[in-house]
């Protein structure tokens, strides 16, 4: 027997109930906020990642689908969607005509990491980004969204936040944390030594407990500040504030990819175990400049999917439709024709075969039909259908042409 590939799982039945319940959710309320859907390849060139994302990244360093293909293309599944819009946005040549631009976007991701409860190797995301603004306002929107999108599907967390500074105040705070790196480096992990000469700032989001205690009394971005990030990130903490949506700062948060500065924000739950990162984003102003575009602010969010799945909360399900059944193999033609029909109206399930009563009933319940509809001996000479309504019990007989 073949199965899938470790890492890699099927979406059926109840699963895809949640999951197509979280897509309809998060795009409505992505369209509220005046966002569109944009779709991008599953294949980029690998060049893409290793541009944006950055070297220093475990993701281009580790854990990237990359292969030559058929025409000796170096290319790659894509393991994050922002540097795909981000290259679709400088494509079309978004970046030169101007505006404000907003996309949102669905779809599989591929990382070869250990998959664990949560973490497949095939995973989705939902993710949103902005381009055009760079008020600190559409940051707090960004925020006001994940939110709105966690709300209305149940999920509880909390709110991390942390500035990541810019061009200004990150050289002389990435000198001090080198040289205290350097103070400890016979005793942090060899990932820890390695992004000390490619991201330094990348050592804060290491895992291990050995250096995570170590960090705790590095220097902190948050307190090296310049005025201008300063501000930026006083007002961002005001506008959740008076929106009333809580926080907790993080000097430690730095997101897992390289191209992010100034506001860094990420939603912890405490009820998925210690992988608890749901949803996390930020601003990255440099990005389109980084991939050949003109300089153009940015800023955006994505949302694991598999990760929410357990946390959703499904709104209660309401009986839909019809089920139409036969009693008699004579009454399984006008069926069809009758289902046939009936679907440019209501979701209607048929069955091909001539069954009873009970068997009919009780697949309609299975499929959670509001209307059970037979046609037997007695329907076909008298040109009517039976009908029973499953939600009040009651029964009725009606002429074809009325049904």
């Amino acid at each position: 027997m073949i199965s899938s590939l470790r890492g890699m799982n099927d979406i059926l039945s109840e699963d895809y109930e949640r999951f197509t319940y979280f897509i309809n959710t998060a795009t409505e309320i992505a369209g509220k906020y005046g966002f569109h859907f944009i779709e991008t390849p599953l294949l980029e060139e690998t060049a893409l990642f290793k541009r944006s994302v950055g070297e220093s990244s475990d993701i281009v360093g580790k854990e990237m689908y990359q292969f030559i293909d058929k025409g000796q293309n170096d290319v790659c599944l894509r393991p994050e969607g922002t540097a795909g819009v981000v290259r679709a946005f400088i494509q079309k040549k978004l970046d030169r005509a101007g505006g404000i631009h907003k996309f949102f976007y669905h779809g599989a991701m591929f990382r070869y990491e250990r998959p664990q409860k949560g973490r497949l190797r095939q995973f989705h995301q939902f993710g949103v980004e902005s381009f055009g603004v760079q008020s600190v306002y559409e940051d707090a929107t960004m925020i006001m969204m994940v939110s709105d999108i966690l709300g209305a599907c149940g999920i509880g967390y909390r709110l991390q936040l942390n500035s990541l500074g810019d061009s200004n105040c990150m050289p002389p705070y990435r000198d001090s944390l080198v040289s205290f790196i350097e103070s400890c480096e016979d005793e942090i992990c060899e990932d820890c030594l390695r992004r000390k000469s490619t991201n330094p700032i990348r050592v804060l989001d290491c895992k291990n407990s050995t250096c995570q205690a170590l960090y705790e009394n590095a220097p902190k971005l948050i307190h090296n500040l310049c005025s201008t990030c300063q501000d930026d990130f006083e007002k961002l903490k005001k506008i959740l504030q008076d929106n009333g949506i809580a926080y907790e700062i993080n000097t430690n948060l730095v997101r897992g990819l390289d191209y992010y500065s100034k506001s860094a924000f990420e939603f912890i739950s405490d009820n998925i175990g210690s992988q608890s990162a749901i949803a996390g984003g930020g601003r990255y102003d440099r990005l389109v400049e980084f991939l050949d575009g003109k300089a153009t602010p940015a800023v955006g969010f994505a949302m694991g999917i598999e990760r929410l799945m357990e946390l959703i909360q499904m709104p209660e399900v309401k009986r839909e439709g019809y089920y139409i059944g036969a009693m008699d193999d004579e009454a399984v033609d006008l069926v069809m024709s009758l289902a046939h029909r009936k679907r440019k109206t209501d979701k209607t399930t048929i069955d091909y075969k001539a069954r009873n009563l009970k068997s009919h009933l009780k697949a309609a319940d299975k499929v959670n039909a509001r209307y059970c509809a037979v046609i037997g001996e007695n329907e076909l000479e008298n040109n009517t259908v039976w009908v029973k309504d499953l939600e009040n019990k009651t029964e009725t007989t009606l002429k074809l042409e009325s049904f």
